[in-house]
């Protein structure tokens, strides 16, 4: 079995790893900290699971997911992030990912998850399975985020974190006017003009810490 753990804290990969290598000892582990990095070992690598954040240097971990799924569409891909479920995991299944937890879960929660979705299975939390049961319920309660695409929930984070146009366009190596462009987007669909207004929105949504 190989697994890929992606995740810029040392201490997250370490304690993940050991946890991982406890239950599955004939494992084999790759690390990647950066989204360019982890593209990388995707493609030059067969894996069987990749434990994915989506706060990560070089770019966002949904824009990997998609990544992933478009080069390499074997290996389970299990969402593991410290942002909470309601704002990102409804997301992270529309782009591929087999599960979704919170870094908060308990490690056997966290191990069961893994076995679910090796077995080609989903996995989707009791606190999630409830919070879209509501939500098929009653489907106005759509959050506006939810109309953007992923690339424009990103640069809405990074714009949230204070970031200028010139600073996303450099991270993503796309041009300062495909960024205005999102910028734009992003205002439309959400009713919001100013950068305060949008850093507002994202904090009260928690889709940045």
């Amino acid at each position: 079995m190989r697994i890929l753990l992606v995740d810029d804290h040392e201490i997250v990969r370490r304690g993940l790893k050991q946890l991982l290598a406890e239950e599955f000892p004939k494992a084999v582990f790759g690390e990647a900290t950066r989204v360019p990095q982890a593209r990388e070992l995707i493609v030059q690598k067969a894996w069987d699971l990749v434990l994915l954040d989506i706060n990560l240097p070089g770019g966002s971990g949904l824009d990997l997911l998609t990544d992933v799924k478009r080069l390499c569409p074997e290996p389970a891909v299990l969402v593991l992030s410290s942002y909470p479920e309601e704002e990102f995991a409804v997301r992270a299944f529309k782009l591929g990912s087999a599960g979704y937890l919170t870094k908060a879960s308990v490690v056997d929660e966290m191990l069961t998850a893994v076995k679910k979705v090796l077995a080609g299975g989903k996995y989707v939390s009791a606190v999630l399975a409830e919070k879209l049961a509501t939500a098929l319920g009653n489907p106005q309660t759509q959050a506006l985020h939810e109309t953007l695409s992923p690339r424009e929930l990103e640069v809405l984070r990074l714009v949230a974190t204070g970031k200028t146009i010139k600073e996303i366009a450099a991270g993503f190596s796309l041009s300062e006017k495909t960024i205005a462009t999102y910028r734009t987007r992003i205002s439309e669909k959400l009713g919001l003009s100013t950068n305060v207004e949008l850093a507002r929105y994202a904090l009260q949504h928690r889709l940045v810490e």
